[in-house]
């Protein structure tokens, strides 16, 4: 009867022991599949999010780019899930050097220099065609990929996680419905000066707060895309997405300067033309995958609603002192250069 009993908690700890190991590693997918200790370069990058998401699994696919480009001179050790802490701790490190790359969020981007908080102003860039244009013109491009020189840091490319819009408890078809919601925004200052110019009720909050908090009640909405949302199970309790595409979620792909000015000439020239080769990959990859999550999302009973056409031009008629006063710390004659280029 002992052994009976033995093997039978024996046969019931097996899975949990292997669910235990999966939840240990969640990275054990994205493993390398080459020996990286011979490596002549290290190149640290980090992002805060999962690599299910394809803006954030650019890192891996520029890892193993850069590996077999190199022929194994430069390993890029991608830490994800916010391995190195949160965006703004890891902004300070970048600067100094601990840390060599960063896939910043557009929204904390702007914490690094005004000029990158383009990117974020509503109905500036909002679209995946805005998106690539932007990107490919070069006089709109070289700005922003030197908009941070002054903090030592160079803006390699753009990857994305979808356009930005409200999940919500309670379906938000009008300004009027948006007005009895506590929207949850990112820490940063173009979004808060973008919330208060629609005179929308809105807490502050770091995403890891998000979860108990929409479960509590504490917010009833969030500033965010489609596809972070149903990746991340908000969904689940924010039954409701209203499509406001006022902007282009984006990863800012930022670099620490004097780690790239100590590689031999070639490996930057290699270096730099696989993140450009792979963020323009992974652009595309995201179009795919706004589409297949805003399906699931619906399969799974997600109703998904759009403000009518008076009510937007109501949120950018009410944006435009916010884009005024951007355009002083960005540059007038920029912000206005991009916006004739994008209409």
């Amino acid at each position: 009867m002992k052994k009976f009993i033995a093997l039978v908690l024996l046969a019931l700890s097996i899975p949990a022991l292997a669910t235990a190991a999966a939840k240990k590693d969640p990275l054990a997918a994205w493993k390398p599949k080459f020996d990286p200790s011979g490596a002549e370069f290290t190149y640290i990058l980090s992002n805060i999010s999962h690599p299910v998401i394809e803006g954030v699994a650019a890192g891996y696919r520029i890892r193993d780019a850069v590996w077999e480009q190199t022929n194994g001179r430069i390993y890029v050790d991608f830490r994800p899930l916010a391995q190195l802490g949160g965006e703004k701790d890891v902004i300070s490190k970048l600067k100094i050097g601990a840390v060599q790359g960063m896939l910043s969020s557009s929204v904390a981007a702007a914490n690094v220099s005004d000029k990158l908080g383009i990117v974020n102003l509503p109905y500036v860039i909002d679209t995946f065609d805005k998106l690539d244009t932007f990107r490919n013109t070069p006089e709109l491009w070289e700005p922003f990929a030197n908009g941070a020189q002054k903090q030592g840091l160079l803006v390699a490319d753009v990857t994305g996680y979808g356009p930005y819009g409200w999940a919500t408890t309670t379906p938000v078809k009008t300004i009027a419905d948006a007005k009895n919601v506590n929207f949850r925004i990112a820490e940063a200052p173009v979004n808060t000066d973008s919330y208060k110019a629609w005179g929308l009720k809105f807490t502050v909050m770091p995403w890891p707060d998000v979860p108990q908090a929409l479960q509590t009640g504490v917010i009833t909405g969030l500033d965010h895309t489609a596809i972070v949302c149903n990746i991340t199970k908000k969904f689940t309790i924010a039954k409701n997405f209203t499509e406001l595409n006022y902007a282009q979620g984006l990863f800012v792909h930022l670099v620490n300067k004097r780690w790239l000015n100590k590689l031999p000439k070639d490996l930057q020239e290699t270096f730099l033309n696989v993140i450009k080769e792979e963020s323009e990959n992974t652009r595309a990859l995201t179009r795919k995958q706004h589409d297949a999550q805003v399906a699931k999302a619906k399969e799974a009973g997600v109703e998904f609603h759009k403000l009518s056409d008076a009510d937007i031009d109501e949120l950018k008629k009410q944006a435009e002192p916010i884009l005024e006063e951007w355009s002083k710390k960005i540059g007038p004659e920029y912000l206005t250069k991009v916006r004739e280029a994008l209409k």
